[in-house]
């Protein structure tokens, strides 16, 4: 009757890690030779990665990542200049603890995207929040936002990620008004958060898609100094899984 009580306290206070953990132990004879120390602490284990495990798929849920991409998924073999140590260094988080960028250049096609979910995929298993967001899409977001107020609330949760994907930049000449948006994004988080950029432009080229000196000097201020540069080469992924395919399906 006692332990029938426990263990509704336990769910009252939303422990269910502890007590799956318990009612395991109730049904193996075996935990009876543990510690009481010994015991507690497997009860502990159990809600905590319990709790964790449900955090990491808030995170990834949160992210809205493009691609269900992971590190250890990643195609190194297609010649596109990819240097495995690069990642591997890049895996452990750190770039985000430091608050650094990374900027993922290369033609369509070579992977820019994957490669940016991957490694915002590997940080929210970290546990830190991700978001993913073209930036087209995030210029429309923020217009939107201003005009029905609620750019305040767009601002803090662009703020909230630790590592935020701006994909496909430079795909066309920027407006006064995205410009001036991305760079109020870019101040938010300078020192405070890290990007990560997928773009087919060369970021020699920023200058002349930005149209505006000035601004042009305050963004890649804030993006390239402190960033991880990683240029993929090559031709497209789709366009050689597309080959494979087809030399697969002669074959048969």
């Amino acid at each position: 009757m006692l332990i029938e009580q426990t263990i509704e306290k336990l769910y009252a206070m939303k422990l269910n890690g502890m007590v799956d953990a318990l009612k395991d132990q109730l049904q193996h004879a075996s935990s009876l030779d543990l510690s009481f120390e010994e015991r507690f602490a497997l009860l502990v284990d159990c809600q905590w990665i319990g709790k964790e495990d449900r955090r990491m798929k808030r995170l990834l849920q949160n992210a809205h990542l493009k691609i269900n991409g992971c590190i250890e998924d990643i195609d190194y073999k297609a010649p596109r200049g990819l240097d495995k140590s690069v990642i591997l260094s890049l895996s452990n988080c750190d770039w985000i603890t430091r608050t650094q960028n990374i900027i993922i250049t290369g033609p369509t096609g070579v992977g820019k995207t994957y490669l940016a979910c991957a490694l915002a995929n590997r940080a929210c298993r970290m546990g830190f929040a991700a978001f993913y967001i073209r930036l087209p899409r995030l210029f429309q977001e923020i217009a939107i936002a201003r005009a029905d107020g609620s750019y305040p609330k767009l601002m803090k949760k662009l703020l909230k990620a630790k590592a935020l994907i701006l994909d496909d930049f430079g795909l066309a000449p920027m407006t006064t008004p995205e410009r001036r948006d991305l760079l109020e994004v870019l101040k938010d988080r300078h020192g405070t958060a890290s990007t990560i950029v997928t773009t087919q432009l060369p970021i020699e080229h920023w200058h002349e898609n930005i149209r505006d000196p000035t601004i042009a000097d305050a963004i890649l201020d804030r993006l390239v100094h402190n960033a991880h540069k990683i240029h993929l080469k090559g031709e497209s992924m789709r366009k050689l899984r597309s080959t494979l395919t087809k030399n697969t399906d002669r074959g048969k």
